[in-house]
């Protein structure tokens, strides 16, 4: 079969291309931005990517197009169709479907799917998860939405009959307005906290809980709910039903972390079962690790095997990953984004490096959430554990500078702003000192801004 993904290079969409390649069928795909390190992993296996959406792409006639939920029907202010492809093949009458879809009826169906929901730690859950079922000899097919460093792949089929997922509540597609994840029936599923987010398609909490409840919904008696118990918006999405097992962590009477964030005991129910020492570091990862062990033990894998295969974790690209080291100067590569993730990723940092070294906090708020000002009133809030901060404010529709203004916005104040990247690498490079580190934070490839750093780094020498 020949598949032509629309929107190939998203994560998601990028690990299904993966899944479909190495389950023998033809994939191209295309993406208005290409970037790594999705691209580079497509191309490695083969992938033919076309820039843009034009419709001549109508001439590959694949069997199926595959549409990720970034292509819509808006178009622009000429009036002319932003996805021309979309419109073709609309008009043709083609089939189409979109990633879940066809990853719930090529890939999903008969396995023992573990999905990992949650407005933050999806990734490095999803990817823990898939390393402890590995290291117990289980060979799972995962989806993860980055590229674990264990396994150096974003997604795979897997020999075993366990699948793990990233389990996204953001929508499916234009035509499938449901939350991704209700499409993959699992039988063991983290809740891994829940707070407002995708503004642009849900109204309030309350509407991303229901879509949680949906979740739920579809775990059969025999399954497990993997739940933190600390969060008053899963206690809410429970309380509208439930037919599965649940473990709770985090609280009291479930599974809880009993020591430092690099080395710390493992209770259920009060009883130390193993003990995890590893190269992460903070609170967030100890709860994203209770998760992982719990799921796995849902498949038999004891926890203290579990420990021990998290004791060999490497988590995820583009979380915290070093991008180089330039008169004295650390940079780092994040994923953050939310006001929330920033905020854990620099408090994170910040307990790793003590009260010393200084932090610059270098940012883009890209996510549609983010766009649309929803929380901007939160960054200041986000922010403050870093010396210094640099915000991208290229497409927004709200004034940074004002929004930073708690900080003290300008040269030689706290926080800055620049609409392009090479102003915003310019501040940064003025301000650097040997022994800073500076934490770029971004969904998106940034505009390549760590290489620009680094070599602007390396200029002033």
């Amino acid at each position: 079969m020949h598949i032509h993904i629309l929107g190939i290079c998203g994560t998601f969409m990028g690990g299904v291309a993966a899944l479909a390649r190495e389950a023998g069928h033809r994939v191209t795909g295309c993406d208005a931005g290409v970037y790594p390190p999705m691209s580079d992993q497509l191309r490695a296996l083969g992938i033919e990517l076309i820039e843009g959406y034009d419709a001549s792409q109508m001439a590959l006639e694949p069997d199926v197009f595959v549409v990720g939920n970034v292509v819509s029907r808006a178009r622009d202010a000429s009036g002319n169709p932003r996805y021309p492809l979309m419109e073709a093949i609309l008009e043709a009458g083609a089939r189409y479907t979109s990633g879940p879809q066809w990853l719930a009826e090529n890939v999903l169906h008969g396995r023992h799917v573990l999905a990992v929901a949650g407005t933050h730690g999806k990734t490095t859950t999803t990817a823990m998860l898939a390393w402890v079922l590995e290291h117990a000899g289980l060979e799972p097919g995962f989806l993860v939405g980055g590229v674990p460093v264990n396994f150096g792949v974003s997604a795979r089929l897997g020999k075993g009959s366990a699948f793990v997922i990233e389990a996204d509540e953001y929508d499916t597609a234009f035509f499938d307005k449901r939350s991704k994840f209700v499409h993959y029936r699992p039988r063991t599923a983290i809740l891994n906290n829940l707070e407002f987010d995708h503004a642009d398609i849900f109204d309030d909490l309350a509407a991303i809980e229901r879509q949680f409840h949906h979740l739920v919904r579809t775990v059969p008696s025999s399954g497990r709910l993997v739940v933190n118990g600390t969060e008053d918006s899963l206690k809410r999405v429970l309380a509208q039903g439930c037919w599965s097992g649940k473990e709770f962590f985090g609280s009291e009477g479930g599974w809880q972390a009993d020591g430092a964030h690099d080395a710390f005991d493992v209770l259920k129910a009060g009883q130390k079962v193993c003990r995890v020492q590893w190269a992460l570091t903070g609170a967030h990862n100890q709860m994203n690790a209770l998760a992982a062990i719990s799921a796995a033990e849902h498949l038999g894998v004891a926890p203290s095997k579990a420990a021990h295969a998290l004791a060999g974790f490497q988590s995820v690209k583009r979380r915290m990953e070093v991008r180089g080291v330039v008169n004295g100067v650390t940079v780092y590569d994040d994923f953050a984004h939310h006001p929330t993730a920033i905020r854990t990723t620099v408090d994170g940092l910040r307990r790793k490096l003590g009260d010393g070294p200084r932090i610059l906090a270098v940012f883009e708020p890209r996510s549609n959430t983010m766009k649309l000002g929803t929380m901007k009133s939160q960054l200041p809030w986000s922010l403050e554990s870093a010396d210094l901060a640099f915000c991208h404010t290229a497409g927004l529709g709200w004034d940074a500078a004002e929004a930073l203004a708690p900080m003290g916005v300008g040269p030689g104040r706290r926080a800055q702003v620049a609409d392009n990247v090479d102003a915003l690498v310019a501040q940064v490079v003025a301000a650097a000192k040997p022994g800073d580190h500076v934490l770029c934070m971004s969904n998106g490839g940034f505009g390549g801004i760590h290489a620009k750093l680094l070599a602007a780094l390396a200029a002033t020498t």
